[in-house]
């Protein structure tokens, strides 16, 4: 493949400092990797931590990187408004010698205070230079409705003070970028009408070899038709998942006299409230709290052997483990959505119900377990559903489209 200009990107995901040096997220480093095929150099702006390394983060020096090719420019951290005003200055010229350095733009947006992305798209319209926009969620509507599940009053006062200046701020912004790359139909149907050239795109890190095979769809769709129902979840235990809904439909099929297994694979603040929940139903024994799980294909067998991937989205998002669910013939079964819609428009691999109606998706799920059959259909489906689905080609259609418009 051909490769052509620096391209200048900023990413919210950390890097954090420890006395061994950098270190990046796995999936981000991937990301790196996959941009780097297609540009000669690759400039990457994110902010910089400290601390104790979050799961999943390694170090840049054993990602695998050509850093030859790849630099990358840490900001501070600084999502409090009197960090932001405090670095503001000096981060602004920084982030103002990148643009001007680069041949290709592309940020990240989401938030006010600390979102170097929106400040990078600001000072690129400043210059006369187009860049594009990327973002995976709707940031302002994520906060607003997310603000009231908190339990600190100040972090519920803030998201409610911020959510209506920061969607005008992201329109403000997408309005003024020559492109908008916006990751899922949720994303996309938000934010095109304020954007010249808004573009669908994903962004997923599973390789072709992660793929369920024709041969494990067959034989996963034949044996669905004898034992309990194997339902998993991946992600985050946080509100904007619905962990309590999720284990509040696990609670009505028990009731039903489904016979199931369940597992979430996933830490989070609202695990030891999964935890409290799952006791208090008496579903000790048929659901598992995994928590984090580090290991890439553990979790991929996970979903591979799952009957069905049950999820309870409570925000506009664009969640990468649904497509991790359809690439391993895992029916996606949850709540309505832009994004799981579309996922599964061609071949219908799943099932959505109203959002939050955990009556209507325990039914769902009760379904599904009496009529075998149509789930074994359904995982052929998904599977059909999720073929489509690796990063290399995702990557190479988001940089096409880059070179194509900027």
């Amino acid at each position: 493949m051909t490769k052509s200009g620096k391209l200048l990107i900023y990413a919210p995901v950390p890097l954090v400092q420890t006395k061994d040096g950098l270190h990046l997220e796995g999936q981000a480093c991937n990301g790196l990797r996959l941009w780097a095929e297609h540009f000669d150099e690759v400039v990457c702006m994110n902010p910089v931590t400290t601390g104790p390394l979050p799961d999943g983060w390694i170090p840049i020096d054993q990602a695998g990187l050509d850093m030859h090719r790849i630099r990358l420019v840490p900001l501070p951290m600084a999502y409090r408004p009197d960090q932001f005003f405090r670095h503001f200055r000096a981060c602004r010229d920084i982030i103002r010698t990148e643009i001007a350095n680069a041949d290709y733009r592309s940020f990240s947006i989401g938030g006010l205070a600390g979102d170097w992305g929106s400040v990078a798209a600001w000072q690129s319209h400043r210059a006369g230079l187009p860049f594009a926009i990327w973002t995976d969620r709707v940031e302002s509507e994520v906060v607003r409705r997310t603000a009231a599940s908190s339990d600190l009053w100040r972090r519920r006062l803030r998201a409610r003070l911020e959510h209506r200046p920061m969607w005008w701020w992201e329109k403000f912004i997408i309005r003024r970028a020559a492109l908008g790359l916006f990751h899922g139909k949720e994303t996309f149907d938000t934010y095109a009408p304020y954007c010249k050239q808004p573009q669908l795109v994903h962004d997923i890190h599973i390789n072709k070899a992660d793929h369920i095979t024709p041969d494990q769809v067959q034989a996963k769709s034949a044996a669905v038709s004898q034992g309990p129902l194997n339902i998993v979840y991946t992600g985050r235990a946080s509100a904007m998942k619905g962990p309590q809904d999720w284990v509040g439909v696990l609670d009505r099929l028990n009731a039903q006299g489904v016979d199931f297994k369940a597992t979430w694979l996933g830490d989070g603040p609202d695990l030891a409230e999964m935890k409290s929940l799952v006791d208090a139903a008496g579903l000790k024994e048929k659901v598992h709290l995994a928590g984090f799980v580090e290991d890439r294909d553990t979790v991929m067998q996970h979903l591979r052997e799952a009957h069905i991937f049950l999820f309870c989205h409570k925000t506009p998002e664009s969640p990468r483990c649904l497509i991790e669910a359809l690439v391993s013939a895992a029916p996606i079964v949850g709540y309505e959505g832009s994004f799981a819609r579309d996922l599964i428009a061609e071949h219908q691999g799943g099932r959505l119900v109203p959002l939050n109606d955990v009556d209507a998706l325990s039914d769902a799920v009760a379904a599904l377990d009496k009529d075998r059959a149509a789930l074994a259909d359904l995982i052929v489906r998904a599977a059909r559903d999720g073929a489509p689905f690796d990063d290399e080609s995702v990557y190479e259609h988001r940089c096409e489209i880059i070179k194509t418009y900027l």
